[in-house]
């Protein structure tokens, strides 16, 4: 008798120790799982013997509410084995550069400043987030990036800017980007 109640003790243990990993690494996997941008290259920028070096990676990603529009930025990951287990801080430095890749077609109505992409730069505090608005006086997306953290924020910021314009001789209509915001 005490064969079975050891072995259910064990079995609600293992139970309890898997639920308790899925608790401490569902962050780690949401992360993982929220659409990733498409890695277009990375360059090592500090050398480590033993761990992965320092980097700094260039990503494209496509505004999902504006058709035709697409932002490229680049931002450095930490090496070492803090940096290769993922929960390294990274830094806030990150450079962003959209532009008009085809005809401009805005999807639903949005919102100034409302988030176009979100990153998490860190296990728990710091997140990186690229947000929309418009120039309706000049009729041009405006696109910030910038890198939130939870306790003092962060300054370090970047711009970049889509001016709407045909493009080829069948897109005639031209969209107002003032048209499109709540």
């Amino acid at each position: 008798m005490t064969s079975i109640a050891i072995s259910q003790c064990d079995i609600r243990l293992k139970y309890l120790t898997l639920l308790l990993l899925a608790l401490l690494l569902g962050p780690v996997a949401q992360a993982c799982a929220a659409d990733e941008p498409d890695l277009i290259f990375r360059r090592s920028t500090v050398f480590k013997w033993v761990s992965p070096n320092d980097k700094l990676a260039t990503y494209g990603v496509d505004d999902p509410e504006v058709e035709g529009v697409a932002c490229h930025f680049t931002v450095p990951e930490k090496g070492g084995f803090t940096g290769w287990l993922g929960v390294a801080e990274q830094v806030s430095d990150i450079s962003l550069a959209c532009r008009q890749i085809g005809p401009i077609h805005f999807k639903a109505k949005l919102e100034q400043g409302e988030d176009m992409f979100k990153q998490r730069r860190s296990l728990f505090f710091k997140k990186m987030q690229i947000v929309r608005g418009c120039d309706a006086k000049r009729n041009v997306l405006v696109y910030m990036v910038y890198s939130d953290k939870l306790i003092e924020g962060s300054p370090k910021n970047s711009t970049s800017t889509v001016p709407i314009m045909p493009w080829g001789q069948s897109d005639n209509a031209i969209q107002k980007c003032s048209d499109f915001i709540q």
